[in-house]
């Protein structure tokens, strides 16, 4: 059994660059346009439309030139050089027109490929086991969903109708050029090849910087996320590191500003190169042209001013062509960075086959046989966080798991609802293996109220409700009541609409407690599971929380982390824990007169004996 605590594997890492897979990517990308391929038909009409377009006005000039300012007769046909002029007025508002056209629709389908990507990005996460997300930065998960989705729009939005409308660009001007003087063609683009290969170049070292700048903005966010939430200003504040921190943000803006500025600059002198070249060209098409003049070639002055206006019409686009190619290169990094989170598989899956329970049927018996695990199955030699532990615990029955720090009590309760998965055994909830259980099913019939209540900056209400968004407001007064917190919510200004703050920081630890319990009482699960909810209070807040879970263990099975002699005594059965074993089992009575390791730790005080435990 493949084991939970290694978390999602890579399929196709983000190291090198230039491997199959990143070859792939343009594949991968297209992929992503699927639902917007009508709009970007439409779109590559416009730009085909607009860009063949614009070459007829030098054509037009030609004729201007040729046929009404300087015919072969003499004499100026206004009326002619009248509706040329016209013509080249109504085709220039008309491309404009189709620009803004097409620009409206790059937009519309950069912008909703950058949305679906970046929801299609959180989903995935989201499946994502625990392991992940205890290994990963929140500051770097942020990132890839900000500013590396957030650079999708730009390249669809920007560089891929630059792509199209440049290159269509480019080729009609080619053939009108062509078409006037296949020689001065010649002698305009004959230096282009050398400048491109100087351009792939130039892209290779640009797409290495490319990537050293995203993770370097990656680990900006997540300085940001850590030092600016509010548990990391207290800490700041409190341990005297506010200089500490700000050299620490410093010194990766510091690095960010380096990259960018490098990323920026790499290039530069090619692009000047460049320009320079396509600035020299029209006079030495002039040059050319006058030397074949002298040869006798029929080249009129029409000719020459509409290819001089041709040449200079694909100069910016063979420049941007090749500032786009660099961008296009520079944009794998980005993303190869949104697939390698897209490739990872997470660990922990429905089975296929996996059943559903039916709802209202589960009754909260749970039986482990045999269930080992390791945070580390593939090291050697493994060590094992659980060891073989085997017990049953019927419907209805409130147990405690007692044990030392590191004993393996916290980790038990993550392989209930399949947090983590058992490396070796089963986990049974009805007789049903929980592996043939979908884990949408599964967690809906259990509930868990942990030391730590994570409460979201939001109104009372919006917390309860995340248990259950269709709760009544009289269903919300139910379970504060049970949970022995809504005399205290109608003591707030706003009552239930009063904001709790971030990490609910505004509230007391029994007060947030309190509403965690609050919060189980509305999803209402026929398995609870108490990790010490209790252990950080004081005694007055103890005594409430306390009073407002044994109103909810009534009639469910309830198991409880414990870290205190007050949450144990009451419990049917204890179970001791001892190094990932299972050392002992009885009453409170039977086990003190056992007198092993559970006496032990009650001759010195659970929580003493477990002092500072956060994860068992």
């Amino acid at each position: 059994m493949a084991g939970g605590g290694r978390g999602g594997r890579l399929l196709s890492g983000p190291g090198d660059l230039n491997s199959p897979e990143i070859g792939q990517l343009g594949r991968r990308i297209w992929g992503l346009l699927t639902d917007y391929r009508g709009k970007l038909a439409g779109t590559s009409v416009l730009v085909v439309l607009g860009s063949s377009l614009g070459v007829a006005v030098p054509l037009l000039t030609q004729r201007a030139f040729d046929e009404a300012l300087f015919p072969h007769d003499g004499g100026v046909r206004l009326p002619l050089l009248a509706q040329l002029v016209a013509l080249m007025v109504l085709l220039s508002i008309l491309v404009s027109a189709l620009n803004v056209w097409r620009t409206y629709l790059t937009t519309s389908v950069g912008n909703n490929v950058m949305a679906d990507v970046r929801s299609r990005l959180f989903s995935h996460l989201q499946k994502m086991e625990l392991a992940f997300f205890t290994r990963t930065k929140t500051g770097v998960i942020q990132s890839r969903l900000a500013n590396d989705v957030g650079g999708v729009a730009s390249v669809l939005t920007n560089t891929v109708p630059s792509i199209l409308a440049n290159t269509v660009t480019v080729i009609s001007s080619l053939v009108a050029m062509l078409l006037l003087s296949w020689q001065l063609t010649i002698v305009a683009l004959i230096l282009l090849p050398f400048l491109i290969f100087l351009q792939i170049r130039i892209g290779r070292v640009r797409q290495a910087i490319a990537r050293r700048t995203q993770e370097s903005l990656s680990d900006m966010t997540s300085i940001t996320q850590e030092a600016l939430s509010v548990s990391g200003i207290v800490l700041s504040k409190v341990f005297n590191q506010e200089t500490g921190e700000t050299a620490r943000y410093r010194l990766e803006n510091d690095k960010q500003l380096k990259l960018q500025i490098k990323q920026q600059m790499t290039g530069q002198w090619f692009f000047g190169s460049v320009q320079i070249v396509m600035s020299v060209t029209p006079a030495i098409v002039y040059l050319s042209a006058g030397w074949l003049l002298t040869q006798n070639w029929p080249i009129t002055a029409g000719t020459l001013v509409a290819f001089t206006t041709l040449q200079a019409r694909i100069s910016m686009p063979i420049l941007s062509l090749m500032r786009v190619a660099l961008d296009v290169q520079t944009s794998k990094a980005l993303f190869a960075r949104i697939f390698e989170y897209l490739d990872l598989q997470p660990a922990i899956v429905d089975h296929s086959g996996a059943r559903s329970l039916t709802p209202g049927t589960v009754r909260g018996a749970l039986t482990l046989d045999n269930v080992s695990f390791s945070y580390s199955p593939g090291s050697a030699p493994v060590t094992w966080a659980l060891d073989e532990v085997s017990l049953h615990i019927e419907a209805g029955q409130f147990v405690a798991f007692v044990g030392a720090s590191g004993a393996g009590k916290t980790t038990l309760s993550y392989l209930i609802p399949r947090l983590y998965e058992a490396t070796c055994g089963r986990i049974l909830l009805d007789g049903n293996n929980i592996q043939d259980l979908t884990m949408e099913s599964l967690r809906q019939n259990i509930g868990m109220v942990t030391q730590e209540t994570y409460l979201f900056h939001s109104t009372i209400a919006e917390n309860l409700r995340y248990a259950r968004p269709s709760a009544t407001d009289s269903e919300l007064v139910r379970a504060a009541k049970i949970a022995n917190i809504h005399e205290r919510i109608l003591s707030f200004e706003d009552g239930y609409e009063s904001v709790v703050g971030e990490r609910g920081y505004r509230l007391s630890g029994g007060e947030k407690q309190r509403l965690a319990i609050a919060r189980v009482v509305l999803k209402n699960p026929p398995l609870l599971i108490l990790d010490e909810a209790t252990s950080a209070l004081d005694t007055t807040g103890e005594r409430l929380v306390q009073s407002a879970l044994e109103a909810v263990m009534a009639g469910r099975t309830t198991i409880a982390i414990a870290h205190r002699l007050s949450t144990v005594v009451s419990a049917d059965r204890i179970f001791v824990l001892d190094h990932g074993t299972l050392a002992e089992q009885g009453s409170h009575e039977q086990l003190l007169g056992a007198g092993g390791i559970y006496a032990r730790l009650n001759a010195v005080g659970l929580d003493r004996a477990d002092a500072g435990n956060t994860s068992g």
